[in-house]
């Protein structure tokens, strides 16, 4: 059973940020500035999404970032929609800190899948009825699982991640969203100790917290109005800031992204900077590398990704509104960073394609060969 250690004094006095569904711990240095990591193969993960049957395509990462397609295994579940971002979401797809099993949503079948991922593939564990409707994100602590159910009344479902892979719900753990109904949330993620969880609230411009208790249940939802329009993703940067993706936040109506400390006990959000915008479109989704310096924003109507520096206080400035171009109609969604913060993959779900890559010492990418062949409605990326 998940348990953590609440340390009694003092603990009030501090603000702590939120993590991203795939974010890691603050402080950990990155693999383009370490000579010894830039030598580490790895994996990238794409979800097809398909409704006849859910899959998960696998690739295996060279040193240089190119992508080998290993092949597509089953979910055992079936997938949501079809067209550009069907889902809606950040966070559908999730690898474990340490690589070993590897989370996926099954929102037409309305159940999580779980893979065990090896270098030759993935071993599917088995499926588990995620306690709602549409599962659409996914968030990991230790052995604490939670799922974001988009659909009908939206709400969050806590699970205990046994040894085995296999997934315990923990009873009493579903908790409503603030903007019920109305809410049409994109992402559930943990703050990097743990003791919180968010959601981000689309269709109501809010952001909701939980209280974790020790037995991995949730309190709240406490709920906090965002800085700018359409809050949806969202990465944490040093300091541990919660960094908001606003496809709408900007001048104009163009994309922005604020930065927030959340406040204990009262789950409250206190912002650092509102709104700085980066002129672009569409800017849903939103990853950071592992010191947190850098944060970058997909913008999926420019074909564009752009890059923010967290500052030691969690304030946030844009370094570069187009630090990298999949291209016209790439239509760029989901997006994930490796281990070793070296390198940057986004799924271009307008193309069917994978754009990779470099990540700078100075925050800059450099574009390098991704891959291509994905299906219509693929969504959600992972790597490692």
């Amino acid at each position: 059973m998940y348990l953590r250690k609440i340390l009694a004094g003092g603990r009030n006095a501090f603000l702590f940020g939120v993590v991203a569904v795939l974010a890691l711990a603050a402080g950990s240095t990155r693999g383009s500035a370490q000579g010894n990591s830039s030598n580490r193969t790895g994996n990238v993960y794409v979800m097809t999404n398909q409704t006849a049957g859910n899959g998960i395509m696998a690739f295996n990462r060279a040193p240089n970032g190119s992508l080998r397609m290993v092949g597509t295994f089953s979910t055992g579940g079936l997938g949501f929609g079809s067209g550009n971002d069907p889902l809606g979401s950040q966070g559908s797809l999730l690898l474990s800190d340490d690589g070993h099993f590897l989370f996926a949503v099954n929102a037409g079948s309305d159940d999580i899948s779980v893979m065990q991922a090896g270098t030759s593939g993935l071993k599917l564990v088995g499926t588990f009825p995620s306690g709602g409707t549409e599962p659409t994100s996914l968030a990991l602590y230790k052995d604490l699982l939670y799922v974001l159910n988009a659909g009908g009344t939206p709400n969050i479902t806590g699970f205990q991640l046994n040894p085995n892979g296999t997934l315990t719900m923990l009873a009493g753990s579903s908790r409503p969203l603030a903007g019920g109904t109305a809410a049409a949330p994109a992402q559930v993620g943990f703050t990097p100790d743990g003791s919180f969880l968010v959601v981000t609230e689309k269709g109501t411009n809010l952001i909701d917290t939980y209280q974790v208790l020790p037995s991995g249940l949730a309190n709240g939802p406490v709920s906090n109005t965002s800085n700018g329009a359409t809050p949806f993703g969202f990465a944490f940067g040093r300091s541990s800031t919660l960094v908001v993706s606003e496809a709408g936040g900007g001048a104009g109506g163009t994309s922005a992204a604020s930065s927030y400390l959340i406040s204990m006990p009262s789950g409250t959000l206190m912002t650092v900077t509102p709104s700085v915008g980066d002129t672009q479109m569409a800017a849903c989704w939103a990853v950071a590398t592992n010191d947190g310096r850098f944060v970058y924003l997909s913008n999926s109507a420019s074909g564009t990704l752009s890059s923010y520096k967290v500052g030691s206080g969690g304030q946030l400035m844009l370094l570069d509104a187009t630090s990298g171009t999949t291209g016209s109609g790439t239509v760029p969604i989901d997006m994930a960073i490796t281990a070793n913060s070296q390198f940057l993959y986004a799924l271009d779900d307008g193309t069917g394609a994978v754009s990779a890559f470099l990540i700078g010492s100075d925050g800059s990418l450099t574009a390098l060969s991704g891959a291509s062949g994905l299906p219509s409605g693929a969504q959600g990326i992972a790597a490692r």
